[in-house]
């Protein structure tokens, strides 16, 4: 009782609304154009966001905390040239991977090249103030003032030189490799594609070849000079690789990444408005027919012009707050359309039902009455599921931001359908009810007055008189529009055949198998390259990575940061133990082969340790360099410990680095917790990887745990309390099989995806809640013939938005870009999917699940002994008549 009180009660406010609409529609068209134009003003503000890493990065992660942790014990941007890492190195550098097109890069004239092309590079010149600074004013400095290069330049130098003195060059190792100087040097991120042989570790021809190129950033000027020297950089190796077409150049720098993810938003600007122009064009000629006065094109033209509008607003306010844009909000324009379009559609297909007799303000009121509750709920489920999403509890910025813009721009979508197209609906029943042109506004003459005119000027002016109607009801004048007459003639018959359900039960269960077998191969996709524009220099790097680089992984840091005793035998075995299987550039191990070449056993005492650390070890020419790994404290004793230190450590890897890289750190952690030797790892790349599955999939989760309650407490709201357990099962459904077919294309879990995956959940709600509602407030007939009335009211709408949406997604598949190749895939399966379960799955299911449509008074009455069997077909030539059979 108390749901129709409260059912009915809405469904009279909004009949109010409506007539409140109708009464001052020239104030309600007027107001949201004003709005927008006056906060579109706004894009004076525009600014772009250049920090990817706190767009796509999980913000609340350990590897933060450790990276702090590390940065204030062996600070990272100082140390940053051995802990490498492919795309996330911090600060500004530059560095390119050079490959042959034939033979090896260790070849001799290959190598002239490569020191050519190092010359070429230390050479850049950036004028600024004045003075034209070059690599020297800019590189990063070792403890000698001289700066960093790659070790690789140090071997091939080296080569050369031996070449040059006809002596033999020295043994290249492979991937630690000792330098001339005695020190060994790990070269696996620097050499590629390489092929063993002489010895077990020699390096007997290679296919690429990585330099970098570290830069400083400690000012402000500095900043603005490297940033500067990374483009000179990029032209300079255009330049050098037109003149040595031998070599493929492959340039990436600090801001490759930023200026190829937000390069997106450019080459998406004509299929966007392509897209625009196509959805348009489709939306007017799904609201036109035959009929010069009720076909109605110019509302298919203004359901655009309302979600645009919007749009505008949603951007202005965004642009007032102090908003900064990024690639991922492409997405929100299609988040609009979607919302948009079902609510335009079902407001003029209720129009259609409404008696022509009717004046124009009890005609808009009735479409109120009809479409506002269902439609309200739907935008109420938008802003809470994207309104979870825009909650702190998100991880990931780029997912905050996007929901937080997208519950605004849903809102305000709402508001002005409600508002502008409800008032340009006024204007156009005031045309339809005068009898005038739908484009040219010209009362159309009666038939007698029509039959003496040209063919050409009836042909324009046909129309369809309520004088001329023989049957009871306006309906029929609307039947010569193409969709309502194929889905009430032909569709509505054909799905609920007895002979077509059964195939279509049997293709859902398809559906389901295929989507199973996707679900199970879901993958994260961390990887960064995933969200920038195609043929791009980070595309290519990355390839080029992948290619010649994926045998080790990034070189992780090993930080022990407490005092333990490394002169115990003990700790000495287990330090040796965590650091077996990896390559190790190492000074503890280092250390250790010292004490044995000099005949000095390892297990000493405390300042004998320490002693021999310092006074010796340290001294000699090749161990030097260790002297950054190690802090020592003075003791109260005048001693001196070890109180902090670290060693690099690299894995062998297979093609699957970032997958492998993920257990890898999961392993050390456990490790770390349970081992007595305190430490922590740290690479730059670990903090998009550390919690970016969960991070990634907790706005999702949330958001659908939210739906779910929504739907839950909104049962006394609907018409029967079945229809949100069938809402529920039929998000379910669409939400296993996105993923499932989403998996299947190719398409990985990353944020883009996953906002995809909550606006689907949308999607899936309000397209199916209409057909649902409908065919739950049916009571007095059949479950087919109400299945047949649902389609016909709500399937012409819902069919009509699908194509428009459908339309609107095909030029995405254009655009040269990894975002929005995802984009359209995972909106492309929604639509897909979405009409499939509303206009095939649903309406056989309700055929023969409840709610059922037998009278309670009836089955009070049955006999017990009695059963019923509803709703059998019997097809003979002429007709489909539904019977009740009695056993």
């Amino acid at each position: 009782m108390l749901r129709q009180v409260l059912h009915e009660g809405l469904r009279t406010s909004f009949h109010k609304l409506g007539h409140f609409v109708a009464n001052h529609p020239v104030f309600f068209a007027s107001a949201p154009v004003l709005i927008s134009i006056l906060l579109g003003a706004s894009f004076s503000r525009y600014r772009i966001e250049e920090n990817v890493e706190y767009l796509l990065a999980p913000k609340h992660s350990l590897a933060k905390i450790e990276g702090n942790l590390v940065d204030s014990l062996f600070p990272v941007n100082r140390s940053k040239h051995t802990l490498y890492s492919d795309l996330q190195t911090p600060g500004r550098y530059g560095r390119v991977i050079v490959t042959s097109r034939r033979g090896s890069v260790l070849d001799p004239h290959h190598v002239n090249s490569v020191l050519k092309l190092h010359n070429t590079i230390t050479q850049i010149q950036v004028p600024m103030l004045g003075f034209n600074y070059t690599f020297a004013h800019l590189c990063l400095l070792d403890d000698s003032k001289s700066c960093i290069v790659d070790d690789i330049l140090r071997v091939l130098e080296e080569m050369r030189s031996a070449r040059v003195s006809n002596r033999s060059a020295p043994s290249l190792r492979y991937p630690i490799t000792k330098l001339k100087d005695g020190r060994e040097a790990y070269i696996g991120h620097q050499l590629g594609g390489v092929l063993a042989g002489g010895g077990r570790d020699g390096v007997r021809s290679a296919r690429a070849l990585q330099l970098t190129y570290y830069l400083q950033a400690a000012s402000p000027l500095n900043e603005v000079v490297a940033a500067t020297w990374e483009l000179l950089f990029c032209k300079e190796l255009e330049n050098f690789g037109k003149a040595h077409p031998e070599l493929s150049l492959y340039p990436f720098t600090s801001s490759s990444l930023q200026r190829d993810f937000q390069r997106t938003s450019r080459v998406s600007e004509r299929p966007l408005l392509f897209s625009l122009a196509v959805c348009l064009s489709l939306a007017m000629l799904c609201c036109s027919m035959r009929d010069c006065v009720r076909t109605k094109p110019w509302l298919g033209l203004l359901a655009l012009v309302t979600v645009s509008l919007a749009t505008l607003t949603s951007a202005g306010i965004f642009n007032l707050t102090g908003g900064k844009y990024n690639s991922t909000y492409l997405g929100i324009p299609f988040v609009m359309l979607g919302h948009g379009l079902f609510g335009t559609f079902e407001m003029l297909s209720s129009w259609r039902r409404t008696r022509e007799d009717q004046h124009v303000k009890e005609r808009v009121a009735a479409v109120f009455s009809d479409c506002m509750l269902p439609f309200t709920a739907s935008t109420a489920l938008h802003v809470v599921t994207f309104g979870i999403g825009a909650s702190p509890f998100t991880n990931i910025e780029a997912v905050r931001l996007f929901c937080r813009n997208a519950c605004i721009s849903v809102l305000f979508n709402y508001l002005y359908i409600l508002t502008f197209y409800g008032s340009n609906l006024v204007f156009a029943g005031y045309l339809e009810n005068n009898y005038r042109h739908s484009l040219f506004c010209r009362r159309v003459p009666k038939p007698e007055l029509l039959q003496q005119k040209p063919a050409w000027y009836r042909f324009l002016m046909y129309t369809h008189y309520n004088e001329e109607a023989t049957e009871a009801g306006p309906l029929r004048a609307y039947e010569s529009h193409l969709l309502v007459a194929f889905m009430k003639r032909y569709y509505c018959d054909w799905i609920t055949n007895t002979y077509v359900k059964p195939f279509v039960v049997l293709f859902y269960l398809v559906y389901v198998s295929f989507a199973l077998m996707g679900y199970l191969q879901v993958s994260e996709g961390s990887d960064l390259s995933n969200v920038v524009a195609t043929e791009t220099s980070t595309i290519a790097y990355t390839r080029a990575q992948q290619r010649y680089f994926s045998s080790y992984s990034p070189v992780i840091g090993f930080y022990i940061y407490e005092s333990i005793e490394y002169w115990n035998t003990s700790v000495q075995e287990d330090l040796l133990e965590y650091t077996k299987g990896f390559e190790r550039i190492s000074w503890f191990e280092s250390y250790l082969n010292y004490l044995h070449g000099l005949n000095i056993t390892t297990s000493l005492s405390r300042s004998n340790f320490t002693e021999y650390l310092r006074s010796g070890f340290l001294r000699q020419p090749r161990y030097v360099h260790f002297s950054d790994d190690i802090i020592f404290a003075k003791r109260a004793d005048g001693e001196f410990d070890v109180v902090a230190s670290r060693m690099f450590l690299v894995a062998k890897t297979t093609e699957n680095k970032r997958e492998e890289m993920s257990i890898l750190l999961d392993t050390l952690r456990k490790l770390s917790l349970t081992s007595r030797v305190k430490f922590i790892i740290f690479n730059p790349s670990f903090v998009y990887m550390d919690r970016y599955a969960s991070s990634v999939g907790a706005p999702l989760k949330n958001s659908c745990i939210a739906a779910l309650f929504l739907l839950f407490f909104s049962t006394f709201l609907a018409a029967d309390p079945l229809v949100n357990a069938w809402l529920t099962v039929t998000v379910a459904s669409v939400e296993f099989g996105l993923v499932g077919f989403m998996t299947l294309w190719r398409v990985e879990l990353d944020c883009v995806s996953v906002l995809c995956l909550i606006y689907g959940v949308n999607y899936a709600v309000d397209s199916s809640a209409p057909l649902v509602s409908a065919f739950a407030l049916g009571r007095e007939s059949t479950r087919t013939r109400w299945v047949k009335l649902a389609l016909e009211r709500h399937g012409v709408p819902a069919l009509q938005s699908y194509l428009c949406y459908g339309a609107a997604l095909l030029p995405l598949a254009a655009v040269p870009s990894n975002l929005t190749r995802t984009l359209f895939r995972c909106l492309f399966l929604t639509a897909i999917i979405t009409a499939f379960h509303c206009l095939a799955i649903l309406p056989v299911l309700l055929t023969f699940l409840p709610p059922s449509k037998k009278k309670r008074r009836e089955r009070k009455n049955a006999a017990e002994n009695r059963e019923e069997i509803e709703c059998v077909e019997i097809v003979d030539s002429t007709r489909v008549v539904d019977q009740i059979t009695t056993v």
